[in-house]
């Protein structure tokens, strides 16, 4: 359901992936549909370094876009020796890169933990010295997770950062949350038997969590199973505002300011 920019003044879609093949036949048509749903920016993921100059591209061609550089866990084949090196310079080369990402570990759907920390280490690195926030990918792996960040709070090296697609539990999202990170909801929020995300939803600061779409995936009910696009982070909003007892407006205000915060959006874009 669309969204009026009158009923949501703000939104940020604070995770898509717009760069996919199944957008380019329409993608105009898309973007007039974000635009109508009062989504006035976007962050866009990036799952390994191949895709940074298409979406760069994307960013050109739409100025409410900023992006992300990174190695997604799923992808860790994309990792060799001098990948950290040429995430540097795409992030070096171009501001509207604000944040290092996707990155994380995924142990749903793999198993090689070892390579997958071989390429999270690396990045949470980039993102400290670049002061960078991190987008990180975390499925079935917040123990792993949360020790890696844990241990490296203790020496002064845990980047800032938002756990997208939120998918855990609230005792998981409070571990991430004393660690200082944001919490952001999908379409999964809206799913009727997502009910440890509903719980989080509801137990989430108002100053620590975002909205997203994570689209062409994951779109929200009633689509669900459908591809997804920016403009249903409206839908991903008004469930999160049921759950919480607010108005569309509130958590658009608050999840718009909470992602300029974090990703420091510029003021003409937002």
């Amino acid at each position: 359901m669309a969204v009026s920019s009158e009923a949501a003044p703000f939104l940020v879609d604070s995770h898509c992936h717009i760069v996919f093949r199944n957008f380019e036949a329409d993608l105009e048509e898309v973007a007039q549909r974000w635009r109508d749903a009062g989504v006035k920016a976007l962050v866009h993921a990036c799952v390994e370094p191949a895709e940074i100059p298409a979406i760069r591209s994307l960013a050109d061609r739409f100025p409410e876009l900023r992006y992300a550089v990174g190695v997604h866990p799923l992808d860790t084949q994309h990792w060799h020796s001098d990948t950290a090196a040429v995430l540097e310079a795409a992030a070096r080369a171009d501001d509207r890169v604000v944040a290092i990402g996707e990155l994380g570990l995924d142990l749903f759907r793999a198993t090689n933990l070892d390579e997958q920390l071989a390429a999270l280490g690396p990045q949470l690195d980039l993102a400290v010295a670049l002061d960078l926030p991190v987008i990180i990918h975390c499925r079935d792996a917040a123990e792993p997770m949360l020790a890696e960040l844990r241990q490296r709070e203790r020496r002064g090296a845990c980047p800032r950062g938002v756990m997208h697609c939120w998918g855990g539990t609230p005792e998981e999202m409070e571990g991430f949350l004393e660690l200082g990170l944001f919490i952001s909801f999908s379409g999964t929020v809206t799913f009727a038997k997502a009910e440890p995300i509903h719980a989080c939803a509801r137990l989430v600061p108002a100053d620590r969590y975002l909205v997203e779409t994570d689209c062409p995936f994951l779109a929200p009910v009633p689509r669900r199973g459908k591809r997804n696009e920016p403009a249903y982070v409206a839908a991903v909003a008004a469930r999160v505002a049921d759950l919480r007892g607010e108005t569309l407006a509130q958590v658009a205000q608050a999840t718009t300011a909470n992602a300029t915060r974090l990703f420091r959006l510029p003021h003409q874009v937002v």
